[in-house]
């Protein structure tokens, strides 16, 4: 089935088909206690060349710093931004995506984090190549610490910080990483058609319908960090859905960051729950965002 143009499909009827509106994206960004990233992520969106959207903050429990950064882009952004909040209770990530999946108003979602800035064309891909049936799995190129917290807010609105030459030249290694961010759209589609890569559902960079998300009732509340969002889009293959690669053409720069709430355990657990998705060749989970068992 060939991808819908112009940035209009929408209506999962097993055919592209135009609208008079464009399509309407829902994109829920995840968040914990880093306002600094936040905000950088945020002025990413106010740069986008796409403008039908609306930004869903999952808050996991973030303080009052986060509170004060997101209060003021809802003042000065061109675009609906909505805080979904839930106590700290460790890392429950997957609980507070449900509740936000289940309070966008759009029928398209895309999942990222709140340390991901997107480039300005990164909405506009997505929606050129959102299809019926389908999930896109975009890429990132993940910085350093140092390079992290050098960029500004004039190297996000400039996009310089996009520029492959100008990441080099403060240190960022790689051809992978400088081969995504230096691709033009044909490139792009070459690369994405030729990497080995699959093309998972990865919560940083992913677009789905909302229908095909409720279908499987959302995310496993059950599950902490490591391969959360995996599990979802296994579900999602169950359910028949196919994935569409778009890691060359669709671009986040991913901030650095520590992962203090990465257990062993927690790996273990969510590595029995996928296993048993993968053998059962579950839909549904009763744990996620209609809780049909305790």
């Amino acid at each position: 089935m060939p991808a819908c143009g112009n940035s209009t499909v929408v209506l999962p009827n097993k055919m592209c088909q135009k609208m008079e509106q464009p399509l309407q994206i829902s994109v829920i960004i995840s968040t914990y206690n880093q306002p600094e990233w936040l905000h950088k992520v945020l002025l990413g969106y106010q740069q986008q060349t796409y403008p039908h959207f609306e930004v869903v903050i999952a808050d996991d429990g973030s303080g009052e710093a986060t509170r004060k950064l997101i209060n003021q882009h809802q003042k000065d952004s061109p675009f609906a931004i909505r805080h979904i909040w839930h106590e700290d209770n460790g890392f429950q990530k997957t609980a507070i995506l449900n509740k936000a999946t289940a309070d966008t108003r759009y029928p398209y979602l895309l999942f990222t984090d709140g340390d991901c800035i997107p480039r300005a064309d990164f909405l506009e891909t997505h929606a050129k190549f959102a299809e019926p049936g389908y999930f896109l799995s975009g890429g990132y190129c993940k910085l350093p610490m140092p390079l992290s917290e050098a960029i500004s807010a004039e190297d996000i609105q400039t996009q310089q910080c996009f520029d492959p030459a100008w990441l080099k030249a403060r240190g960022l290694e790689g051809r992978s990483q400088l081969r995504k961010l230096g691709a033009s759209p044909n490139w792009g589609a070459f690369w994405d058609f030729a990497t080995p890569t699959k093309a998972s559902f990865n919560g940083c960079n992913t677009s789905v319908w909302k229908a095909d998300v409720l279908a499987v009732n959302g995310a496993d509340e059950r599950m902490q960090y490591g391969g959360e969002d995996r599990e979802l889009g296994e579900r999602l293959f169950n359910l028949g859905l196919k994935s569409k690669q778009i890691r060359h053409r669709a671009i986040l720069l991913h901030l650095d960051h520590a992962r203090g709430y990465m257990t062993k355990e927690s790996l273990d657990r969510n590595q029995a729950i996928r296993e048993h998705t993968r053998k059962a060749r579950s839909v549904w989970t009763p744990y996620g965002i209609k809780q049909t068992e305790a």
